[in-house]
C-alpha cells in the first residue's frame, strides 16, 4: 500500500513494481485503465511517456526518500514527461489520485506492506 505520510491517507492500495526493463517497457500499455486504487512504482526512472496508452493518468514523481519532488495531473495519452530533476523513481496512478489525496511538492510517501510496516 502506497500511504501519504502527513495524513496516513492512502493513495494505493496496491502498488506493481516494475523491476525488469521489459516490465519497464511494457508499463501500463495494453491495459484499458488503470483501476483506482492501483498504481505502478518505476524504481530509478526520472521521466515517463504515456504513447500507446488508452486513458490518462496522474504521475508523482519522488527522491530516494519517497519525497514528492514533482506531481503531474492528467496525462493523457502521447504525451512526455521530461527528466524531473531530483527524481529517483516515479509512481503512476489513476487520474484523479491526486487530486482526491491533496498531494503536492514536498509530501512524503511511505511504502507498507500487508502488515501495516513500512518497506
Amino acid at each position: 500500500m502506497l500511504v501519504v505520510a502527513r495524513t496516513g491517507q492512502p493513495l494505493a492500495s496496491r502498488v506493481i513494481t516494475a523491476r525488469t526493463w521489459s516490465a519497464r517497457a511494457k508499463g501500463l500499455l495494453g491495459r484499458p485503465a488503470l483501476p483506482a486504487g492501483e498504481a505502478m512504482w518505476f524504481p530509478g526512472c526520472r521521466s515517463i511517456h504515456t504513447c500507446g496508452m488508452q486513458f490518462a493518468i496522474d504521475a508523482v514523481f519522488v527522491d530516494r526518500q519517497w519525497r514528492v519532488v514533482a506531481v503531474r495531473e492528467r496525462l493523457q495519452p502521447w504525451q512526455l514527461v521530461l527528466p524531473v530533476r531530483g527524481a529517483w523513481g516515479v509512481v503512476e496512478l489513476a487520474e484523479g489520485a491526486l487530486a482526491r489525496a491533496g498531494l503536492g511538492v514536498g509530501d512524503e510517501l511511505k511504502l507498507v506492506n500487508a502488515n501495516g510496516h513500512s518497506t
